[in-house]
């Protein structure tokens, strides 16, 4: 036997070793997201992977690392919204960034995860906050279909992406540079677009799409996920009826003024994901905006979650689901909308997103209150593996930051 194959064997071995890590939440206050909301006193346990057990009283195997909760809360893995993780290291740096493509053709077959990279310097800054797992967004310049995203889990791996793809478009005042200044002009568009997916014409003398934009359009229209940035009310409206016409499994982002239209999103059964911190008119698609936006769209019974933070603010997100609560929203709802709710809109894995008996172990040991901006992550937990608690910024915060200031700052820890 060569010492490569040795080699890949032994690397094997420590993978799968690592993998089957047994690990015993003692005493914990757990928001499940699940049929049993809050459990007080409760223990977790989790083996390869997933949870095991959950109740009260529970026995911890001889073989489990022990985390002494001491009621502490305990709550899934937090969405991070849709961001560049990964795929941006610095914005203004064009070759750390690959989230967007330049140019004016409409190229939905621009699949953005294919630059993902999971050692990049943003995953672990924003994991140790707590945040676990992210949609990656794409765009394009010129184009008001931005290209595909996908739901990525932040646990170093490679291919750890979940869920279907996911097709992004642009509408409204910010995709209006995109079509000629005119939003009617993007429906039409877009129907062309649709038009020629659902075709076998050549479309000359001048078509919108590839023949490989034709098959992504398609599979959009086959039950893909199809995220629509949109704001103003009748852009809602018309986003509804677009959707209903074409079938489209929709989703929508921003929705500013979607309390406007509450009622109608209810029972067209589209979910939204927003910002709760929007409240002023950045522009005349926000005029409508107000903080109680997803407190009104929770009582209509619309499913919503949160987003907006963008990637190096991320850990924003927990700031923004705790404004949402002091503006009329249920905690409990809050929760879910970093949680079980995007989980169940991007179509994950049944349980993922919750602490239950068979969901996939993505859990965060908090301080306090995880919607309180002074509580940290004091453990983070995904895929069953407690993540070291280091970015970065804790290292070079331990290297610089010296308790004694007695001595100018050039001559601390040198």
């Amino acid at each position: 036997m060569t010492m490569k194959r040795l080699l890949l064997i032994a690397s094997l071995f420590v993978s799968s070793h690592a993998w089957a890590e047994t690990l015993f939440i003692n005493d914990a206050t757990v928001h499940t997201m699940g049929i049993r909301a809050t459990m007080q006193d409760a223990d977790i346990l989790i083996r390869d992977g997933y949870i095991q057990s959950l109740g009260v009283d529970l026995a911890a195997p001889a073989d489990a690392t022990v985390i002494e909760a001491e009621g502490r809360p305990v709550t899934p893995g937090l969405f991070a919204g849709i961001t560049s993780h990964g795929l941006v290291e610095i914005s203004m740096v064009d070759t750390s960034a690959d989230h967007s493509l330049g140019g004016n053709e409409m190229r939905p077959e621009f699949d953005a995860t294919r630059a993902y990279n999971p050692a990049s310097g943003t995953i672990p800054v924003t994991r140790i906050e707590g945040l676990t797992w992210s949609l990656l967004g794409a765009s394009q310049a010129g184009s008001i279909i931005g290209g595909q995203g996908q739901a990525v889990s932040f646990d170093g791996g490679y291919e750890s992406f979940m869920g279907g793809k996911v097709l992004f478009v642009s509408l409204g005042a910010s995709a209006s540079a995109k079509s000629n200044g005119s939003r009617a002009a993007q429906w039409m568009l877009l129907e062309q677009a649709l038009a020629e997916a659902g075709s076998d014409l050549s479309w000359l003398p001048s078509p919108l799409l590839t023949p490989a934009g034709r098959e992504v359009l398609k599979s959009s229209l086959d039950g893909g996920t199809v995220l629509l940035e949109v704001n103003r009310a009748s852009d809602i409206l018309q986003v509804l009826a677009f959707s209903e016409k074409y079938r489209l499994n929709a989703v929508i982002s921003g929705g500013a003024e979607a309390w406007k239209v509450a009622d109608q999103l209810a029972t067209a059964g589209v979910p939204v994901l927003l910002n709760p911190l929007v409240n002023l008119p950045g522009n005349f698609d926000l005029l409508g905006a107000r903080l109680d936006n997803a407190a009104l769209l929770n009582e209509a019974g619309v499913s919503i979650a949160f987003t907006g933070a963008g990637t190096h603010n991320a850990r924003k997100q927990r700031q923004a689901a705790g404004n949402a609560v002091a503006n009329g929203l249920p905690w409990e709802t809050a929760l879910a909308a970093l949680t079980s709710n995007p989980a169940a809109i991007l179509g994950l894995d049944e349980g993922f997103g919750t602490i239950e008996p068979g969901s996939r172990a993505d859990l965060v040991v908090w301080s306090g209150d995880p919607l309180e901006v002074t509580t940290i992550a004091d453990q983070v937990i995904i895929g069953g593996k407690t993540i070291d608690m280091v970015s970065r910024q804790t290292l070079l915060r331990d290297r610089y930051l010296d308790e004694n200031p007695t001595l100018p700052r050039a001559y601390i820890k040198p």
